[in-house]
């Protein structure tokens, strides 16, 4: 299982003080990086060969300005080309949010999808949940 912490910032709660549902999407892709690493190890923008095809995002309870967030990040299944993945994000010890993405590694030439190389399955079935 991956971490990821973060403090959150002002600009992350909305006009009721709490977390804006918005900032959670951004704080899982930020968590995310180390798995595009395991594809783009120097994540060069012109090498980028991963697309997002779904998220969906479960809000569980309130998130609070100045709290220190934990983000959990493991790896529920690996397809061909595709692989899907599972972030909470915890506060206080109490999970706040829960998110599952879709990733596609994709060759943007050809624009199609291509299957996940063996090395880098590998690392993703040490994330598996």
């Amino acid at each position: 299982m991956l971490t990821y912490s973060l403090t959150p910032r002002f600009n992350d709660t909305d006009a009721l003080g709490h977390i804006n549902n918005a900032s959670y999407s951004t704080w899982f892709e930020d968590a995310r990086r180390p798995v595009f690493e395991y594809f783009i190890p120097d994540l060069d923008p012109k090498k980028w060969n991963l697309i997002l095809a779904r998220v969906e995002i479960d809000f569980l309870a309130q998130g609070e300005y100045q709290k220190s967030v934990e983000i959990k990040t493991s790896v529920e299944k690996i397809g061909n080309s595709s692989f899907v993945l599972l972030q909470e994000a915890y506060q206080d010890g109490k999970i706040i949010c829960r998110g599952k993405s879709i990733l596609v590694h994709f060759n943007y030439e050809l624009q199609k999808s291509e299957a996940i190389p063996s090395e880098i399955k590998k690392l993703l079935e040490k994330q598996l949940k």
